[in-house]
């Protein structure tokens, strides 16, 4: 019943806005260009232009009726408002500038649905750049999204550069940087500690017995997070006395492909070969998991596998891989939240820890 009363509003107000239509000058002058203009909804709607232009922002100042009406005439007339103009003339933008380094796995995804969940739900929206891990494609995916003055920054950073960091801390509007919270913070941060992480997971190891530890990773050039996690790691042996016995970083960015190509690299020259491997990542870890299926060899009894982020990819294997878990659309969802409170006058910590958990898996 709901729904047939529903259908009912919307065929009333279509049939409300093509008499307003019908009933404009057909004589007037053609405009310039074919482009709908907000003069044209508010005179559908049979509304002030002020107040077409209110109920199209969404403000709290425009009876709901009102508001339903100027937006089923803006549909009806393909009306698109023109946001830059509304910013160049003294309001406020909508979109929230969000550079990531990776959407290749779920990771980065995770935190960008987070993000948008807390931004859509107030009328915000992302405007997204992807720096590869790339510190010179960041700074300029930066300097371009703050010339169009979004209403903020959220950045999960790479290595960066100096100049990065100054057009952060120089941007006159809030800036989240998402992901870890030990490096330089602009304005805010929202994440873990990723050396916390990796020592973490020395810990569960070496409480399972473990002694013989090797680490393989991705090219970490340009991924300080999986180098803090691997120093991390590295504290966690020292604090009992003891080393890597191995460590494999190679070239490339992380994938399954690489982290098989990894472990069999490993361990055809590590003599002994080890008691227990940590990956960078999870991606890599399945990789570990695929060459050992194919070796023949046993998890964990011949050989014990590590991973991190908990993606479920490695949650869904034969034998669940043991791994540390981030929180990542949560990591997103406050980063947004800190972003649209600082908007409205208050004042988010600078620093927001979002902690991560480990998986005990069966892998280790």
């Amino acid at each position: 019943m709901q729904q047939i009363i529903k259908i009912t509003q919307i065929l009333n107000d279509s049939a409300v806005i093509l008499r307003n239509l019908d009933s404009m000058d057909p004589n007037a002058p053609d405009t310039p260009s074919r482009r709908p203009t907000l003069s044209q909804v508010a005179k559908a709607a049979g509304v002030s232009e002020i107040t077409a232009s209110r109920a199209l922002r969404g403000s709290s100042s425009v009876a709901k009726q009102t508001r339903q009406e100027v937006e089923t005439a803006a549909r009806a007339l393909n009306y698109v408002p023109n946001r830059l103009a509304g910013t160049l003339a003294g309001g406020t933008s909508r979109q929230v500038g969000v550079v990531l380094p990776s959407l290749s796995n779920i990771v980065f995804a995770d935190v960008l649905k987070g993000l948008e969940t807390r931004l859509e739900r107030d009328g915000y929206h992302p405007i997204l750049g992807i720096s590869h891990y790339d510190a010179a494609r960041e700074e300029h995916l930066l300097r371009d999204l703050l010339s169009w003055r979004p209403a903020g920054i959220v950045l999960a950073p790479t290595a960066g550069n100096e100049a990065t960091r100054a057009l952060l801390h120089a941007a006159e509007m809030p800036v989240v940087e998402v992901m870890d919270i030990e490096s330089d913070v602009a304005d805010m941060a929202v994440g873990f500690s990723h050396r916390a992480a990796g020592r973490s997971m020395a810990h569960y190891l070496i409480g399972r017995g473990y002694r013989k530890l090797a680490y393989i990773g991705h090219d970490i050039s340009t991924d300080f997070r999986a180098v803090a996690r691997l120093d991390g790691f590295k504290d966690g042996l020292a604090e009992v006395g003891l080393t890597l016995a191995h460590s494999l970083v190679l070239s490339g960015p992380s994938s399954v492909p690489l982290g098989r190509e990894g472990l069999a690299q490993l361990l055809s020259t590590a003599t002994p070969p080890p008691e227990a491997v940590f990956f960078s990542n999870d991606d890599m870890a399945v990789g570990g998991v695929f060459h050992c299926q194919t070796a023949g060899l046993s998890i964990p009894g011949d050989i014990a596998l590590a991973g991190f982020n908990g993606l479920s990819i490695g949650q869904a294997l034969p034998t669940p891989l043991t791994t540390i878990a981030s929180n990542r659309e949560r990591i997103g969802y406050v980063a947004a939240d800190h972003i649209l409170r600082s908007l409205t006058g208050d004042t988010p910590p600078k620093i927001t820890r979002i902690d991560f958990r480990l998986v005990p898996g069966s892998t280790a």
